[in-house]
């Protein structure tokens, strides 16, 4: 579900949807999530001073807490 969640996001905000991989590794209690995007995309996912990606993260954080799992969002180059 989460999983799914940062992909829809990504897709959304991206000009090469294609290029969007989100790969999980659960545990426990965490979810991590690396996302992958195209080199020229990189920009609109973080955002401005990073806006785009804290807004991601309060989303991902508030479904994760539903479930009372901790989620993690990571940015890969």
């Amino acid at each position: 579900m989460l999983k799914e969640l940062v992909e829809y996001v990504a897709k959304a905000l991206v000009d090469n949807p294609d290029a969007v991989v989100v790969e999980a590794v659960e545990d426990e209690k965490t979810t991590m999530l690396r996302l992958k995007v195209a080199q020229s995309d990189l920009g609109r996912v973080i955002g401005k001073q990073g806006r785009t990606a804290r807004a991601m993260r309060t989303l991902l954080h508030a479904t994760a807490a539903k479930s009372r799992r901790r989620a993690v969002l990571e940015i890969v180059e």
